[in-house]
C-alpha cells in the first residue's frame, strides 16, 4: 500500500513561483508617466526661452525651469528607485526594476540602463517592442544592464490620486509658462515693431540734420548735430566737424533718397540699424556747387529719455562728387 505524505509548509514556501515579468502595457504606461510630463515641461520652456528676448529676464526664468524639470526627471528615474524602489509611474502600475536575482538595483546600474535605452531607440525603436516576444519581457537596455522589470505589490499610498495631482500641476505649470511667454514675447515684438517704425520714419531725418549745415548757421548746426548722437559717437562727429572747418567748407546739405531697416543685427526695442542712400550738395556759390552721392549704414540707440540717437555711421560706398553743370 502506497501512502502519500503531505508536503511540509517549509518546502511549499521554497517552491514559491518566481516573480512575474511586467507586461508591455504596464511598462509603457509607467514610462509615459515618468517621461512625458517632464519632456513636455522641458520642450515648453526651451521654446519659450528661444522666443524670449536674449537680454531679458524671461529667458533665464524659462531656462532655469527647464533645467529644474530635467533634474526632477533624473531624481525620479535614478535616485527614487534606489532609495524607495519606485518611480512615480512604476509605483502607479505596480512594477519595479530588479536584477536577475530579484534584488533592487543601485543608481549606477539604473544610470547605465537609462543610457542603454539609446540602443532601444537607435534600433528603429525595435528595442522598445522587444518585451512583446521576449520570454522575460526585456528591452535591449535590460539585456545590456542585466535587469528585469517585475510585477510587485503597489505602495499603500493612493498612487492614482498622487499621479493625477502631479499631471495637473505639470499642465498648470506649462499653461502658466505659456501665458507668461505670450505676454513677454508679445510685448517684445510690439516694442520691436514700434522701434522699426520709428526709425523708418525718423532715421533719415536724423541723419540729414546731423550731416547738414550752412555757412551762416554753422555753430548752431554743429551743436544740433552733436545733440543727435550718443556719447560714444559724439567725439568722432566733432572731429569730422573740425576737419570740415579747417578744409574751408562753408555749406553742406544732405538728404536721403532711399532707406531700409536692417534685420542683421536683429532689431531690438533700443537698437536699430539702417541702410541709406544719400545725396547732397556742397558749397555756397551756385556756380561752384558739388553734388554728392554716398551709401551709409547707421546704427541708432534709444537714449534714456526715449529719443533715438546716432550711435555709429559707416560709409559703405565712398562719396562721389560731381561738379554742377552750367
Amino acid at each position: 500500500m502506497t501512502v502519500v505524505l503531505p508536503i511540509s509548509a517549509s518546502r511549499a514556501d521554497d517552491a514559491a513561483p518566481d516573480p512575474t515579468p511586467a507586461s508591455w502595457a504596464a511598462r509603457a504606461g509607467a514610462l509615459v508617466v515618468d517621461i512625458v510630463p517632464g519632456v513636455a515641461v522641458v520642450a515648453t520652456m526651451a521654446l519659450l526661452a528661444l522666443a524670449s528676448p536674449a537680454d531679458g529676464w524671461a529667458r533665464w526664468v524659462f531656462t532655469g525651469a527647464g533645467a529644474a524639470a530635467l533634474f526632477a526627471m533624473a531624481l525620479n528615474r535614478l535616485v527614487a528607485p534606489a532609495a524607495t524602489g519606485w518611480t512615480l509611474g512604476r509605483a502607479l502600475f505596480g512594477i519595479a526594476v530588479r536584477d536577475r536575482s530579484g534584488a533592487p538595483v543601485g543608481i549606477g546600474r539604473l544610470a547605465l540602463r537609462e543610457l542603454a535605452h539609446l540602443a532601444d531607440t537607435l534600433a528603429v525603436f525595435v528595442g522598445w517592442l522587444w518585451p512583446l516576444w521576449d520570454a522575460r519581457r526585456r528591452t535591449f537596455a535590460d539585456l545590456l544592464a542585466r535587469t528585469e522589470v517585475l510585477r510587485v505589490e503597489r505602495p499603500r499610498r493612493d498612487m492614482r490620486r498622487l499621479v493625477a495631482v502631479f499631471l495637473l500641476a505639470v499642465a498648470l505649470l506649462c499653461a502658466a509658462a505659456a501665458g507668461l511667454g505670450y505676454l513677454t514675447v508679445y510685448r517684445h515684438e510690439r516694442a520691436v515693431d514700434a522701434a522699426r517704425a520709428q526709425i523708418a520714419e525718423q532715421g533719415p531725418r536724423i541723419v540729414e540734420q546731423m550731416l547738414s549745415y550752412g555757412a551762416d548757421t554753422m555753430p548752431a548746426d554743429f551743436a544740433r548735430a552733436q545733440g543727435l548722437t550718443t556719447d560714444g559717437y559724439r567725439p568722432q562727429l566733432v572731429a569730422q566737424q573740425q576737419a570740415a572747418q579747417k578744409a574751408g567748407v562753408k555749406s553742406n546739405e544732405y538728404w536721403a533718397v532711399s532707406s531700409a531697416v536692417l534685420t542683421n543685427p536683429p532689431v531690438t526695442p533700443d537698437q536699430v540699424s539702417m541702410l541709406m542712400a544719400m545725396q547732397g550738395q556742397r558749397g555756397d556759390d551756385p556756380k561752384d556747387l558739388k553734388f554728392i552721392t554716398a551709401t551709409v549704414r547707421v546704427d541708432f540707440d534709444r537714449s534714456a529719455d526715449g529719443q533715438w540717437r546716432v550711435a555709429n555711421l559707416t560709409v559703405l560706398k565712398k562719396p562721389q562728387m560731381n561738379q554742377a553743370q552750367q
